[in-house]
Parts: C-alpha cells; structure tokens; sequence
C-alpha cells in the first residue's frame, strides 16, 4: 500500500482543476440505513483526512475477500477473524490511513484489536461478539500511532458522520494514501421490481496486481441478502473486477474488498436459493464493481493511459484472464504504450510465455479506437500486417485504448482487463515516497 506521495497529495483544489475532476461526482444517491464520515487524527500531515468510519444503523450481513500475500496485515488477520465469528451481526466498517500496520508482529494485532474493541463499545455496545472490521493503508514495518487514533474515534462517531453526498466524500478522502482523487460510486438499481441502492468506495493507485483484491474497496447495500450469498457474489464480482486490474505487478499485504448488506429497504431476504434475484443482484454488483475498480487503473501512479485489454476465444475464462493479466503485468508493453510505441511484438511476446494454449496460426491482435473509428489490424492470423505508424501513433495518443487479442483456440471463451502506461513519474513517485 503506498504512502503519501509529495507528488501525490490531494486535495480539493487541485482535484476539482485537473484532469481527474470528471471522475469525482458532484452528487450520488446513498443505501438506507448507513452513516459515513471522515476526520483528521493528525497521523498525516497538513490536517488531511486519514480516519473513516461506516456504520449500518442495524446490524448487517457481511462478507470480504482478502489478500493472499503471505504477509497478511494485522488488520486483515483481525477482520478475517471477525468475519468467521460473526458474518451476520456487523454494524461497522473502520479504516486509518498513512500507516497499513503491516508486519508488526505481536503489538499490530494487539493494535487492530483495540481499534476493533473501541468502535464496538461506541457503535454496538451491547454486542456479545466482535462487529468492526478494520482496515489500514500506508506505510508497511511502522506501528499505528495509537494515541492519535483512538481518541478520535468516538469524535469521529459523534461529530462526523452523515448520510448525505459530502459525509460519503470524506469518508472517500480519509481512505487515501497517493491517489490523487477519492474514489467514490452509487447507483440504484431494480431487483425483480423492487429498489435497492449501491455504495461503494475504495483506495489504490499503486502497488496494484490482483490475487483479490489489490487495494482497499467497500461496498454497502439496503439490500436483505443472506452473509453466505453476500460472500459468493462478492467473490464473483472481485473476479471479475479488483481481479482484473494491474498498475505494476505489486500485490500489497493489506488488499480488502467488503461489503455490507443491511437491508433497510426492505423486501425478501436474498439467498443462493432465490435464483432469480441473486443472479439480478450479482449482475448488478459485478457491473458496480467494475466501475469502481477502473478508478483505480485511471488513477494509476504516473499513469498516461488507461487500457482494457480485451482477451477473446480462448479454451476457457481462466486461460482468457491469464493472458489478459500476463499483458497487462508486461513492463515492456506498458513502456511502449507510455512511448506511444505500437511495439505489438511485446504484446505477442507476452501472450507466448503466459503458459496457456494458443493457436498461434489463427491469433489475431488490434488495436481498437475509442472514439469510434476503425479498428487498427497488427497481426491476422499469425500474420503480421503492414502497419500505418502514423495512424498507430493516433490511437496511442487517445487516454483511453484497448488492445484485442483472438487466441484462435475455438473456445469462445473471453475476459477482460484493465491496466495502464508505466511512465518516468511512477519511478519518482516510489523512489521517494518515505521522504
């Protein structure tokens, strides 16, 4: 997880005048039921936002997925503990940034642990389990400084928190570490006719490669859904979203992605049973998680360029993902496409050693324009083409691109991915970000 970048700080001014202002939304709609906020504890500097607090005014069903780094932060071991004890009754989500609390032994768990204790005794008094989950983002090896953060929780509690746009866009800005915009998506969507609301928010611009997660991301619904189906379709959506994003091939020792589901708006409770409404909601959840994890590709650190790698007729979904992550993961494609080089050599190199069947006969690779006009044809049928270099560099200098790849197996199966450039300013940026 990085740490505030010098190069990176944010703040409103310079958010609402770069190039990152469309992304942050001028107003949303926010699921029944939830208050959010965020405060300065003083573990950052300049009285940034770094203490975010969530909390379902009932007790909700929960579900998480983790990272599989060995190297487990202690919030992770803490929150996954919580989870396995009491997926049923959480009532509130907290997360500190500017220090992850990762790999500091005995005294982190301790640590995480008051945390988890003290947002209990302010928000769920008279729970008989656990029912915080925690979460940290920042600097890796520091211990938190426990004498900021504790006594500005219940503060934060009893000052900060609302429900309307503002209190979900601080609680955004208290979660982020070298982003250089909050991350903040909601939508209302329709479930077999009755209305349901998404929220969700989440942090990373670098040290991002998925095998989870890759970051911080939370998601609250109104929605009734059973914690063992919350779990599956969270898994799924990860799968198929925070899973496939790349900034730099890094995977952090923190990455969290949970959700809440507290059903306040009402309805029939959702389960694995319920086919109809599970597969619509997991639809719409999916769909939500996409959104929001591109944010984190188009916020990539020193990043040029976002770029959907598009992987189709492979022998399966998972041959299909492990070409389109194997591209997305290559520094040499990604420093051609920041030279706006059209190199598709690095690319064809890329697809041959991800270790998955190709024909390599039949493979064809393009790259497709995003304001509409004709794609641009590199290699057809293992054949490569007399490229227009002129018409390359065009597409290359469009923000937004995406790569076609046919592997020409037959399978039919496919799988996207999102990534972006690697450029001089994501070297500066992780040369000197303890400095």
């Amino acid at each position: 997880m990085s740490n505030i970048g010098s190069k990176r700080l944010f703040s409103s001014a310079t958010c609402l005048s770069n190039k990152y202002a469309k992304y942050v939304p001028n107003s949303g709609v926010y699921p029944k039921g939830y208050k959010v906020g965020a405060l300065s504890s003083g573990v950052k500097k300049n009285n940034a936002l770094d203490l975010s607090l969530i909390v379902s005014e009932s007790s909700a069903s929960a579900a998480a997925v983790f990272t599989t780094n060995k190297f487990k932060a202690a919030p992770v071991q803490v929150s996954s503990k919580v989870l396995k004890e009491n997926s049923a009754g959480i009532n509130s989500i907290v997360i500190n940034s500017g220090c992850a609390n990762a790999v500091t032994g005995v005294k982190g768990l301790k640590d995480a642990n008051e945390i988890v204790d003290t947002v209990d005794g302010i928000v769920s008094p008279n729970s008989e389990k656990q029912s915080t989950l925690c979460m940290s983002t920042g600097v890796i090896g520091q211990n938190l400084q426990m004498d900021k953060i504790i006594p500005n929780l219940s503060k934060l509690y009893n000052e900060h928190l609302g429900n309307d746009h503002n209190a979900w866009l601080n609680c955004a800005k208290g979660i982020m570490t070298t982003d250089t915009f909050p991350k903040l998506v909601s939508k209302e969507i329709n479930v077999n006719n009755t209305k349901y609301t998404i929220a969700g928010l989440s942090k990373g611009a670098g040290m991002i490669c998925p095998n989870m997660a890759t970051l911080l991301g939370f998601f609250v619904t109104d929605a009734p859904i059973e914690s063992k189906a919350l779990q599956s379709i969270l898994k799924y959506a990860v799968d198929r979203s925070f899973n496939c994003i790349s900034v730099d091939g890094d995977m952090s020792t923190n990455d969290t992605i949970a959700a809440l589901a507290n059903g306040a708006a009402g309805g029939k409770l959702i389960t694995e049973a319920t086919t109809d409404s599970y597969e619509a909601i997991r639809h719409e959840i999916t769909s939500f998680a996409q959104t929001l994890s591109q944010l984190v590709v188009r916020d990539g650190e020193g990043a040029t360029k976002f770029v959907t790698i598009n992987v189709k007729d492979a022998l399966s979904y998972d041959d299909a993902h492990k070409v389109a992550k194997t591209i997305s993961n290559s520094p040499l494609v990604k420093t051609a496409l920041y030279g706006k080089d059209a190199n598709w050599g690095r690319i064809l190199c890329a697809i041959g050693y991800s270790d998955v069947e190709v024909n390599t006969n039949k493979t064809n690779v393009s790259f497709v324009p995003t304001d509409g006009s004709k794609e641009l044809e590199l290699l057809v049928n293992g054949e490569p083409q007399n490229v227009d270099e002129e018409r390359a560099s065009e597409i290359l200098e469009l923000e937004d691109l995406e790569i076609l790849v046919e592997l020409g197996t037959g399978g039919g199966q496919a799988a996207s991915f999102w990534t972006c450039d690697l450029t001089h300013e994501y070297v500066t940026i992780n040369g000197d970000y303890r400095s």
